[in-house]
C-alpha cells in the first residue's frame, strides 16, 4: 500500500524517534533499514511527491533510455510504517533537537539522519541559469533538460560541442564525461564525428582520479579525437552568442569559444539552509555535513548521521557509495539508541559505471585509499565491455528498485 504524506496543517507534537531529512536514495535506504530492524516512530522529511533514479539520466540525454522510466511517485518508495511528512527542511537545531519546516512547523528528534542531497547551482556560472535550455544548452543533470541533450545531440552534425566538469564535488563525478563519449560514438556512427570538433573541460589534473582507469580514459578520448582541457573549467556562458569563456587554472588564461552544442554541468553544494547550519563542516567550502568518515556520525552531535551526497566524506558522490553507507548508518544508529559506540565502518567504497561507447561500458569500483575493489573480480576492470553495459542499463535499475531502496541489499 503505497505511503500517504501528512497534510500541511496535520500536528507535529511529540518526540520522534527517527527524523530522516530527505526521501531520496539515502533517506529511504536508510530507513528501510530501520524499520527491518524493528525500529518504529521514523519520520521522513521530503517534500517532493516523485522519486528520480537518476543514474540513467546519462542514458536518457545519450538516447538510450526514456526519461519516464526513471521515475516512480514518491509514496511508492516510502517505506511501510514510516511517517512522510511532505514539507522542505529549512533549519535544524542540532542542541534543542528540532528541525524546522516549511510552513512554520518544528520537529523534535531523538535522532537525525540527514540525507538531503545536493543543489545544483544554475547561478554559480554567469548567464548558465539564463542559457540552460535555451541556446543549444542543455543538462543531464536536471530531468527537465535531459531528453534535450539527446534531441541537440540528434541535430548536430558539425560544428563544436563542448562538455564542462566543475570544480566543485559533484554527484556522479563520471557523469560529465560520459556523454561526450556517448555523443562522440553516436557521430561516429552517423560519419559526421570529423566534422565535429569536441572539447571536453575537466577541472582536474587528470581525466579520473584513479591512475589505471584515467589511462583507459585517456584512450577512449583519443579515440573519439576528444580535446581534454585539463585543470580547466567553464567560468561563464554568454547563449545569445553562443559562447562559453574556459578558464585554465594551470596557467591562469581564459579562452572564448563558441559552440554549437554545450552540455554544462553547473557547480553544486550542499542546501543553502544545510549551509547555514551548524551541522556543515567547517572545512567543507560547499557547506556539506561534517561526517566521520568511517562511522558517519557527526563529530559534534552523536545522534546525528549523515550519508549520500550531502555528507562531506572524500569519496565520490554515488548511489554506490549510499549502497554502502545505509548498512552503517542504520547499524550505528541501533547502536547508539541502545547506548553503545558505534560499531560499523565504511571504507569509502563507491562506483562510477563509466559508458564509453553506445554499448560498451567500464565500471570503476574503488575505496577512500584509490584501491581498486571489484565486485566481479574474474572480470577485468579495465576493459570496455558490452555486458557492463547492458548492467547499467538493464540490471541496475531493478537492483535499486527492489533491492536498495526496500532495504535488501
Amino acid at each position: 500500500m503505497a505511503a500517504t504524506p501528512s497534510p500541511d496543517d496535520a500536528p507535529l507534537s511529540g518526540r520522534h524517534r527517527v527524523a530522516v531529512v530527505g526521501g531520496g536514495s539515502a533517506g529511504i535506504s536508510v530507513a528501510a533499514r530501520l524499520r527491518r530492524a524493528g525500529v518504529s516512530d521514523i519520520t521522513l522529511i521530503e517534500p517532493s511527491d516523485t522519486h528520480w533514479y537518476q543514474p540513467l539520466w546519462t542514458l536518457v540525454g545519450g538516447g538510450q533510455a526514456p526519461l519516464r522510466i526513471t521515475r516512480r511517485p514518491e509514496a511508492s518508495v516510502v517505506p511501510d510504517g514510516v511517517r512522510w511528512i511532505r514539507r522542505r527542511a529549512v533549519a535544524v537545531d542540532p542542541e534543542a533537537r528540532t528541525v524546522a519546516l516549511s510552513g512554520g512547523a518544528e520537529l523534535t528528534y531523538d535522532h537525525l539522519v540527514m540525507a538531503p542531497g545536493i543543489q545544483l547551482d544554475w547561478d554559480g556560472v554567469p548567464g548558465l541559469a539564463e542559457a540552460v535550455g535555451h541556446d543549444r544548452v542543455s543538462s543531464n543533470y536536471a530531468p527537465e533538460f535531459a531528453p534535450r541533450t539527446w534531441e541537440l545531440i540528434r541535430r548536430t552534425r558539425s560544428g563544436t560541442a563542448v562538455f564542462t566538469h566543475p570544480a566543485s564535488p559533484l554527484k556522479c563525478g563520471g557523469a560529465p564525461q560520459k556523454i561526450a563519449y556517448l555523443a562522440a560514438d553516436h557521430w561516429r556512427r552517423q560519419g559526421v564525428l570529423d566534422d565535429i570538433r569536441i572539447i571536453l573541460v575537466v577541472p582536474d589534473p587528470a581525466l579520473f582520479k584513479v591512475p589505471a582507469w584515467s589511462r583507459v580514459l585517456e584512450q577512449v578520448a583519443a579515440r573519439y579525437g576528444i580535446e581534454v582541457r585539463l585543470r580547466s573549467e567553464m567560468t561563464a556562458v554568454d547563449g545569445d552568442a553562443r559562447q562559453v569563456t574556459l578558464t585554465d587554472h594551470a596557467n591562469g588564461t581564459k579562452e572564448t569559444i563558441g559552440y554549437d552544442l554545450l552540455h554544462a554541468v553547473p557547480p553544486q553544494s550542499a542546501p543553502d539552509w544545510v549551509k547555514a547550519s551548524p551541522l556543515a563542516g567547517p572545512a567543507s567550502p560547499q557547506g556539506f555535513v561534517a561526517a566521520d568518515k568511517y562511522t558517519l556520525q557527526h563529530p559534534s552531535h552523536e545522534t546525528v548521521f549523515a550519508l549520500g551526497d550531502v555528507a562531506d566524506l572524500p569519496t565520490s558522490k554515488t548511489g554506490a557509495a549510499v549502497r554502502k553507507q545505509a548498512p552503517v548508518v542504520a547499524a550505528n544508529l541501533l547502536d547508539v539508541m541502545n547506548g553503545r559506540p558505534p560499531s560499523h565502518r565504511y571504507d569509502g567504497y563507491t562506483s562510477c559505471p563509466l559508458v564509453t561507447a553506445r554499448d560498451r561500458m567500464l565500471l570503476a569500483e574503488f575505496d577512500y585509499d584509490l584501491k581498486p575493489t571489484p565486485s566481479f573480480p574474474l572480470i577485468d576492470p579495465f576493459k570496455e565491455r558490452r555486458t557492463m553495459w547492458a548492467f547499467k542499463r538493464y540490471g541496475l535499475p531493478p537492483v535499486y528498485w527492489h533491492g536498495m531502496l526496500t532495504g535488501r541489499l
